[in-house]
């Protein structure tokens, strides 16, 4: 049933160190699904917040679906996470530490055709730290080209 739609947060991995992921469900309306299974969602800018004992999912673009009506969606609305109320009072406590963020990394579309968005409990690097992954990468990069020859 799946067709294979991942999108991915890039910018994730360069600016922030991912400590612990977790796979979320999230309450979509019928257009929402619809628009992600045409591919036609962003989580570049999205970031995750408790309102509550509640987690939602802020600044998502979810585009409006093409063929809908009075009943198409707002494209950067709140949407709540679905997680178990374990997982959501572990990360609550590691959010009120000093420098944790929580963020989407990845929304795909699992075998049963829900949406489901991986997010990450994240500490943000430093620009000395941004240059040191770089450099890792490229370091990665030719010894890899180097194996090939």
């Amino acid at each position: 049933m799946s067709d294979g739609i991942t999108i991915k947060n890039k910018r994730a991995r360069h600016e922030f160190f991912l400590e612990q992921e977790y796979t979320a469900g999230i309450q979509l309306t019928g257009t929402e699904i619809k628009s992600i299974r045409e591919g036609k969602a962003s989580i570049a800018d999205a970031y995750c917040t408790f309102s509550g004992e509640e987690l939602f999912v802020r600044a998502m673009h979810i585009a409006e679906y093409t063929y809908g009506t009075h009943y198409n969606h707002e494209p950067k609305r709140d949407r709540k996470l679905l997680l178990t109320k374990r997982e959501l009072k572990k990360l609550k406590t590691k959010v009120n530490e000093r420098g944790f963020t929580i963020i989407p990394v990845v929304l795909f579309i699992n075998e049963n055709g829900l949406a489901k968005l991986t997010i990450a409990l994240a500490k943000g690097k430093h620009a000395y730290d941004k240059r040191e992954t770089l450099k890792q990468k490229d370091i990665k990069r030719e010894i890899d080209r180097g194996a090939r020859e």
